[in-house]
C-alpha cells in the first residue's frame, strides 16, 4: 500500500466526532479544546492503513483527550485499540469520550510497556514536547511493535524541531516528513532498529551533590533527572517547614526530589507523593527505592490530593505546573492550591514555590490562610501558608 501524496483528505465524519469531544475532567478554559489540527492530520495520513489492520494492531500514544482513539474507532472502524496517555486526566477524558461515543469496548488504556505495542502494525503518536519522552516512546515502538510497524508522529509545527527527526532516526531506518496542513505536520517512521534488551535507555539517573541521592527520570518526567531551581530554593528552607510534621504530601512529585528529601530529613515521617503523570510516579518510586526510603514514601497516580484523606496532611510541598499541555496557563496551579485546603490539617502548612511574576500570594491567603514569604530570588518565590482552624476545603460539606 503506497503512502498518500500531498495533504491527505480528512475522513468524512471526523469533524463531527471531534466536535462532540470533551476535555472533562481535565482542566478546561475557553481557549482549550479536546482536539487539534495534528489529531486530524494524523488520522487523515494513516486512514488507509488503519482501515486495513486487524483488531489489536493499532496503538495510540499521547492521545490528549481521546481524539485519535475515538476518531479511529468511529470513523475508521478500528477495534481493540491500545492507548497510552501519561496524564491521568487525559486517560479519564478518553474514557468519558469513548463511553459517550459508544466505543468504550473498543479501547484499552495501558502503560508504556510491551503489552501496549506487542503486535501493533500502526502506531499513532501525538508528538511530546520533550525529546527524552520521544526517545523513550520511539525505543519502545522499535522494540515491541511488529517488525513492519509504521509510526505516524504528528504535532503542531511551532512545537516541532529537526531534533525530533534525529531522535526517530536513532530507532528507525527511514523517517520522512509529510506536507504541513493547518500548521500541523506528520513524521512517518518505519524500519525498526530495536536497541538490545540488555541496554534500555530509561530510567535515566543523575547525581546531585547537594541532595545526596540519585534522581531517576523516565522520558515524560517533568524536568528530567535534575533538581530544578524552584525545588532547590524550596528545599533550602525545608528544615523550618512544619518541624513537627510526620504526615507529609509531595503534590506533583515529578522525579521525587521533594518527597525523598523530606523522608530522609524526617525518619519518623510518612510521605505520600502524588502526581497525575505515569512517568513521574514511576520515577519517584525508583528515586525513593534507590535512596532507601521506598517503604516510607507511598507514591500514587492521582488527580491532585484526591487520594489524601480530609485533614490528613500536616505539611504539603508544592512546586506546581504552570501549563496545560503546550499552553502556559496558571489555572492548573490555581486548582491545586485550592485543593490543598481540604487535605491540610487545621494549622497544617502549605510550602509553595512558584515563578514570582505569577503572583500567587493573594490566592494562597484566600484558599489556605495566613501567608508569609520564606525566600525569594530573581526568579522564584517560596511561601508558607497555615490552614485556618475550622476552614472548609472546596469539597467539604457546608
Amino acid at each position: 500500500m503506497s503512502e498518500p501524496r500531498g495533504v491527505p483528505e480528512t475522513p468524512p465524519g471526523l469533524a463531527e466526532v471531534f466536535a462532540a469531544l470533551s476535555r472533562e475532567p481535565d482542566f478546561d478554559a475557553a481557549e482549550l479544546q479536546a482536539h487539534d489540527a495534528a489529531d486530524e492530520l494524523l488520522l487523515a495520513t494513516a486512514a488507509d492503513r488503519i482501515r486495513g489492520v486487524a483488531p489489536g494492531e493499532l496503538a495510540v500514544i499521547g492521545d490528549r483527550h481521546g481524539a485519535l482513539a475515538v476518531g479511529a474507532a468511529l470513523v475508521l472502524g478500528a477495534t481493540d485499540i491500545r492507548v497510552h496517555q501519561d496524564p491521568l486526566l487525559g486517560e479519564r477524558a478518553l474514557a468519558g469520550n469513548a463511553e459517550r461515543a459508544g466505543v468504550a469496548d473498543r479501547i484499552r488504556s495501558l502503560p508504556l510497556e510491551a503489552g501496549l505495542l506487542d503486535g501493533a502494525r500502526v502506531v499513532l503518536l501525538q508528538l511530546p514536547r520533550s525529546l527524552d519522552a520521544l526517545d523513550e516512546i520511539a525505543e519502545a515502538v522499535a522494540r515491541f511493535a511488529a517488525p513492519d510497524a509504521i509510526l505516524y508522529a504528528g504535532g503542531r509545527v511551532k512545537h516541532m524541531s529537526r531534533s525530533m527527526n534525529d531522535v526517530l532516526s536513532q530507532h528507525f531506518s527511514e523517517v520522512s516528513a509529510g506536507l504541513g496542513a493547518r500548521k500541523a505536520r506528520v513524521l512517518t517512521a518505519r524500519g525498526a532498529r530495536p536497541a538490545p534488551e540488555t541496554s534500555p535507555g530509561f530510567p535515566r539517573w543523575d547525581d546531585d551533590p547537594e541532595l545526596g541521592f540519585r534522581l531517576a527520570a523516565f522520558g515524560a518526567t517533568f524536568g528530567g533527572a535534575t533538581l530544578d531551581h524552584g525545588s532547590r530554593l524550596l528545599l533550602a528552607g525545608l528544615e523550618d517547614a512544619a518541624p513537627r510534621a510526620t504526615r507529609i504530601v509531595d503534590l506533583g512529585c515529578g522525579n521525587g526530589s521533594l518527597a525523598v528529601s523530606a523522608a530522609l530529613a524526617r525518619p519518623h515521617a510518612r510521605v505520600i507523593a502524588t502526581d497525575q503523570s505515569a512517568a513521574a510516579v514511576r520515577a519517584t518510586r525508583a528515586t525513593a527505592d534507590a535512596a532507601g526510603v521506598g517503604e516510607r514514601v507511598e507514591v500514587v497516580r492521582a488527580d491532585g490530593v484526591e487520594e489524601i484523606p480530609d485533614g490528613w496532611a500536616e505539611l504539603i510541598l508544592l512546586n506546581p505546573p504552570f501549563h496545560s499541555g503546550a499552553l502556559v496557563h496558571a489555572g492548573v496551579a490555581h486548582r491545586l492550591i485550592r485543593a490543598c485546603s481540604r487535605a491540610l490539617a487545621p494549622g497544617g502548612e502549605l510550602r509553595l514555590v512558584f515563578n514570582s511574576h505569577l503572583g500567587y500570594r493573594p490566592l494562597v491567603e484566600r484558599a489556605i490562610g495566613p501567608t508569609r514569604q520564606v525566600a525569594r530570588d530573581r526568579t522564584f518565590t517560596v511561601l508558607s501558608a497555615l490552614r485556618r482552624s475550622g476552614q472548609r476545603g472546596p469539597s467539604e460539606p457546608k
